[in-house]
């Protein structure tokens, strides 16, 4: 194959912009959004995930932006990173990753590799996408067995006779600034052994922490979808032992410092799980499974507890506030904090919802404020519309909901003034201590 890379990046969210960016360092590359309102904000030097600084925006040369099909026709390599959700029944809705895929088959040509970034299933590149890269360019998908003592019998790209696959998860972690794309061991694969290896080798330009390349493009997809799986489980067991714990009267951060005492013992802590990754790859897992034949058990009662959490708090500080007085009904609820996660302002699959709609449905006023969130977003997503800024002495409980820098910030007696004279401070995220708040999980 040649080695004058043309890439073109489908998608320019969290996964797609960075790897476009370090990618245009090494090689011409081409971001593809349908989104024009993205490629407007981009060319203007602004990315609103925060991801990529404008600095960086302005340093890659390398790369040019486009809605339009036609100008990443000349491209040998396409990087696929849609976002891959669930739908209202948890089961895995691929459209965004057909669409991709129905994309690149319009201007796939002979020799040119397709690469997939999105979680899936495993078994959901060949399965779903490549019919489709097939179907639309009327040209063969090139695949062998890989791991076998064999020869490859790949031809050169001027002679193929079709068109290369691969997988490699992203590992994207959002607003993480220490652990960035470059910095993440990456997880490779090819549909041929030659394949597997360029594309091993175009990620090892980029990635400082190196590769891993994975013996078929099944194990890397199974890989990618049991990191968030494990880390999922493991939650719930921590949600779990902090259900277990509060009907014993203790509290859950005091016995976690205890027994992390021990170096063995792994540092989960309880809370909301939500996002793109955690609280959605457990669900494409599942699906496969039970396609298979086989019901999980553990993950889904993981998935089960977890996604019971928001419950869980909104009894919690129901129960608090009754033990100090404060009728539920009518009462006025600060939730501080809307992202599914800490410093980044993605609110996909939020569980931060799940407190603000059980709280409306006990008939409270709820306010939500969340400096990182675009306000025009979360009404779309949520209906919900967040504030400016809390008022002072309003809130008859105050919920710490995501631990953003910027509320860590703000000192404890000004969260407090946010509150009336009576009113109950709940901790999710274990931001203060315990003797500074009236409950956390």
């Amino acid at each position: 194959m040649k080695f004058n890379y043309k890439i073109c990046i489908i998608g320019l969210g969290y996964v797609g912009l960075p790897l476009a960016v370090e990618f245009s360092k090494k090689y011409q590359v081409i971001g593809y959004d349908i989104n024009q309102s993205r490629i407007n904000e981009l060319e203007n030097g602004y990315d609103s995930t925060l991801e990529v600084e404008s600095f960086e925006l302005e340093a890659a040369t390398g790369l040019s932006l486009t809605t339009d099909l036609e100008e990443i026709s000349s491209c040998n390599i396409y990087i696929i990173t849609v976002p891959t959700p669930i739908d209202e029944n948890n089961k895995p809705n691929l459209e965004p990753l057909k669409k991709a895929s129905e994309t690149v088959g319009k201007v796939l040509k002979n020799g040119d590799i397709v690469i997939y970034e999105s979680t899936v299933y495993p078994g959901a590149t060949e399965e779903v996408c490549v019919p489709i890269l097939e179907n639309i360019s009327g040209l063969k998908y090139l695949s062998e067995l890989i791991g076998l003592n064999i020869e490859s019998s790949l031809l050169s790209q001027d002679q193929a006779k079709g068109f290369y696959c691969g997988y490699s998860p992203e590992r994207i972690n959002p607003g993480d600034k220490e652990h960035r794309l470059i910095d993440i061991k990456k997880i490779t694969s090819g549909s041929t052994v030659e394949s597997a290896n360029i594309i091993d080798n175009l990620y090892k330009e980029i990635i400082t922490a190196g590769t891993h390349k994975a013996s078929s493009i099944k194990i890397a997809e199974a890989a990618k979808v049991i990191e968030n799986t494990q880390r999922d489980v493991n939650i719930a067991l921590i949600n779990e032992l902090s259900l277990i714990f509060h009907k014993l009267d203790i509290d859950t951060e005091s016995v976690l410092e205890a027994a992390k005492t021990k170096w063995n013992f792994l540092p989960f802590t309880p809370g909301l799980v939500g996002g793109h990754c955690i609280g959605v790859d457990p669900y494409y897992l599942t699906h496969k499974a039970i396609e298979a034949g086989y019901t999980p058990e553990i993950i889904l009662a993981g998935r089960k507890i977890n996604d019971n959490m928001g419950h869980h708090v909104v009894e919690r500080v129901c129960d608090l506030m009754s033990k100090k007085g404060i009728p539920i009904s009518d009462s006025n609820i600060l939730i501080m904090g809307l992202t599914f996660k800490e410093n980044c302002p993605d609110i996909r699959n939020t569980r931060v919802v799940d407190l603000y709609k059980l709280f409306v449905n006990f008939n409270c006023n709820v306010e939500v404020y969340d400096p990182l969130v675009n306000v025009s977003q979360a009404i779309s997503e949520y209906k919900i519309e967040p504030i400016k800024y809390p008022k002072n002495n309003y809130y008859d409980a105050i919920v710490m909901a995501v631990a953003h820098n910027k509320f860590k910030e703000l000192p404890l007696k000004v969260i407090n003034a946010f509150g009336k004279t009576n009113h109950v401070l709940f901790d999710i995220k274990h931001i203060y201590k315990l003797n500074e708040v009236d409950g956390r999980l």
